[in-house]
């Protein structure tokens, strides 16, 4: 006997949170995420999602009551992609034992409430919210999470196939070892750009976030809100950001690049965070955030994240990815970093993918799926379009 219990209370809503722990906690890759960042997915008063879309969520238990799988389905009418004709429906958060009719329990119960809402599909496991969290699954790759990244056993991978989803688009990290020898291309475009003069990589000064927030949204919206249909970054939402990261911002790896002084192409990445945080085993009390600083100032951190790579249009082609590689390069190698990994790149996206798999001597560290379920199979199934 198997029961769905949906989440009412705060008893059952903690259930939620932590039931995923003694399911994953013997793989040696799992780290437990803070259990603040997943609870404030599910409040309104933190989530801006809630502002046009709205989400339920399950656990599954056995007859003795002991937890078997959590799922999460929401509408976010704000979640739509190019060629989408109706409300593609999400669900996440999934967790699950090995065994596909659990694994179905909670596909169905997802499935029935989308349709309720008129969804003519379920994609998953996706974030309700933005896609940099919470984000697809792990399908090869399996290794230590990167903060706010799904965690998940190889076996998923045929609970969500059994039950019928299919590929909507992969998700492709890309690394590379700081400590090797770049291609000899790569030196050839820096040394031609840096003998034309007025180009300058800068370090952000956190003394002056709000000069470098700015930058960042100059390089921003040239870069992506005015091409591919992304909204262009006020000013004021970047030193939010900026104010918000700043705690874990390691400044020697933020950089940014300046021709005459006009910011033309930013290069942020963040220590990774989880070598941190699986100290913490999910908490965030006051604690935890002063255990956090002592980890932060004593243990050294052995890998760097790429959150962004961009470079203003009218530069693009020049060499100034060369340029910000070799420049970092020096400086990282006289640091703790011996890692590299930048988040996800959509296969849909060929153009970044390629700029990824040029950057440096890279390798595909780890590749995740975004999945797609069709309410009605007669229709042709059709993967995410790609980018121009």
């Amino acid at each position: 006997m198997m029961q769905l219990i949906e989440i009412q209370n705060t008893t059952d809503a903690k259930r939620f949170v932590t039931g995923p722990v003694k399911l994953l906690q013997d793989d040696p890759n799992y780290i437990q995420p803070l259990e603040t960042d997943i609870e404030k997915v599910f409040d309104p008063a933190q989530n801006k999602a809630f502002r046009h879309g709205e989400c339920i969520r399950w656990i599954l238990v056995d007859s003795n009551n002991h937890f078997l799988g959590r799922i999460a389905a929401f509408v976010n009418r704000k979640y739509k992609n190019k060629g989408d004709d109706g409300i593609a429906g999400g669900i996440g958060f999934f967790d699950c034992v090995n065994d596909q009719n659990a694994a179905d329990l909670l596909f169905d119960v997802a499935r029935n409430w989308l349709l309720q809402k008129e969804c003519f599909c379920m994609d998953g496991p996706i974030n309700f919210g933005e896609r940099d969290k919470w984000w697809g699954l792990v399908i090869s790759g399996h290794q230590p999470p990167l903060y706010n990244m799904n965690f998940n056993p190889p076996y998923y991978q045929t609970l969500f196939e059994n039950y019928g989803f299919k590929p909507f688009f992969y998700q492709l990290c890309f690394g590379l070892d700081p400590a090797k020898k770049f291609n000899p291309k790569i030196y050839e475009r820096h040394r031609a750009l840096s003998e034309q003069g007025g180009y300058q990589l800068k370090h952000m000064e956190l003394s002056k976030l709000d000069k470098y927030a700015a930058d960042f949204a100059e390089v921003y919206n040239a870069a992506w809100a005015k091409h591919g249909g992304l909204k262009e970054m006020k000013v004021e939402q970047a030193i939010i950001m900026f104010k918000t990261m700043k705690p874990v911002i390691d400044p020697r790896i933020v950089w940014f690049v300046y021709h005459f002084d006009k910011p033309v192409a930013i290069f942020i990445n963040l220590p990774d965070l989880n070598q941190w945080f699986k100290k913490l085993r999910g908490k965030f009390n006051l604690i935890s955030k002063l255990k956090f600083l002592y980890y932060k100032y004593t243990v050294a951190n052995t890998k760097m994240v790429g959150l962004v790579f961009g470079i203003s249009p009218e530069y693009q082609g020049l060499g100034i990815d060369s340029f910000i590689i070799v420049e970092a390069g020096k400086e990282v190698n006289k640091m703790s970093y011996t890692q590299y990994e930048m988040q996800w790149i959509g296969d849909f996206n060929p153009k970044m993918v390629n700029i990824a798999k040029n950057f440096g001597d890279t390798f595909e560290t780890r590749k995740l799926a975004t999945f797609r379920y069709l309410f009605d199979q007669s229709q042709s199934f059709k993967r995410h379009p790609m980018i121009d």
